[in-house]
């Protein structure tokens, strides 16, 4: 498991703990069958992906999609954001998160 978080992971683990959105516990680096996703909310079954550039190449798309594949499958849903998302847009990406909150 990666120790170090990303600069990108570490400001949106700074805006989601504590449960800061909606009442809702993030977990960091949470193990889900074969995988470590950045982040998850199990009150949801919500995975948080955070990519910076190592994602944009063929090979990284293609097994980024089986991932998410797989996960879903699994019953999670999953949302990607970019690095840059969360520095400049932070609030959008929390408000793209909470639209996937279930409203119960």
């Amino acid at each position: 498991m990666r120790k170090n978080m990303t600069p990108a992971e570490e400001e949106l683990w700074r805006l989601l703990r504590k449960h800061k959105l909606g009442g809702r516990k993030f977990r960091r680096q949470h193990s889900i069958g074969n995988y470590i996703v950045d982040f998850y909310c199990a009150s949801e079954k919500l995975v948080l992906e955070v990519d910076g550039s190592v994602h944009d190449t063929a090979e990284a798309i293609a097994n980024d999609e089986v991932r998410d594949e797989t996960l879903e499958h699994m019953g999670y849903k999953v949302l990607r954001v970019r690095n840059s998302e969360v520095f400049e847009q932070p609030e959008l990406v929390l408000l793209s998160i909470a639209a996937l909150f279930n409203n119960s």
